[in-house]
């Protein structure tokens, strides 16, 4: 559906443009913005590369390790539906932890398979409850370091890239509160209208 709307708009952007006479000047952003993006990706791909060698090397250490530990028994109290050792758990915490370092390109493949394997221990072929959970975690997505944004603002020759970060980690604390606020009332509203 989201593919359709974006070729909608552009489709009729540039519909438009031909009745308007300003053809022209859509050509001339559109190849000014191909340019720029192009650019950015390479600026973010050394970070991206940058972050993800340091994450290999704290997972080599054990420090990933040692997180996904420390946040278990947080996890399990959101997720009391997963057994106990079910690579589930591994998989969302994984997820959550490159998420929390700001690296949502590479929490991706880990939350898919989360997904995967959430959608195996479903019985059904609606959302379970742990799916929902788990996507309205992923969504506010909980962030300490802002990596990607900062790797903007730097590219970008801001004075100070990593003044985000105080404002980040309140922002990214109140909507993870929200969303697992709001999981809940659906969930329990849920349960009321089945009993």
């Amino acid at each position: 559906m989201v593919n359709l709307i974006w070729v909608f708009l552009a489709v009729s952007g540039i519909i438009y443009a031909a009745f308007n006479g300003t053809m022209g000047e859509v050509n001339e952003a559109i190849f000014k913005t191909l340019d720029e993006s192009v650019m950015i990706t390479l600026s973010l791909l050394g970070v991206l590369v940058f972050w993800l060698g340091l994450m290999k090397i704290a997972e080599e250490a054990g420090l990933l390790a040692g997180l996904a530990k420390l946040f278990k028994p947080f996890v399990r109290k959101l997720f009391p539906d997963i057994p106990e050792n079910d690579p589930a758990l591994g998989y969302i915490l994984s997820n959550m932890t490159a998420n929390m370092f700001g690296l949502g390109n590479a929490a991706t493949p880990m939350g898919l398979k989360a997904m995967k394997e959430l959608k195996r221990l479903s019985s059904s072929d609606e959302a379970s409850r742990s799916m929902i959970t788990f996507l309205a975690i992923n969504t506010s997505s909980l962030t300490l370091i802002p990596t990607t944004v900062i790797a903007i603002r730097m590219k970008y020759e801001s004075a100070d890239p990593t003044s985000i970060i105080g404002a980040t980690i309140l922002a990214t604390i109140i909507s993870t509160v929200a969303a697992l606020i709001i999981d809940r009332i659906f969930y329990y509203r849920r349960q009321r209208k089945l009993i």
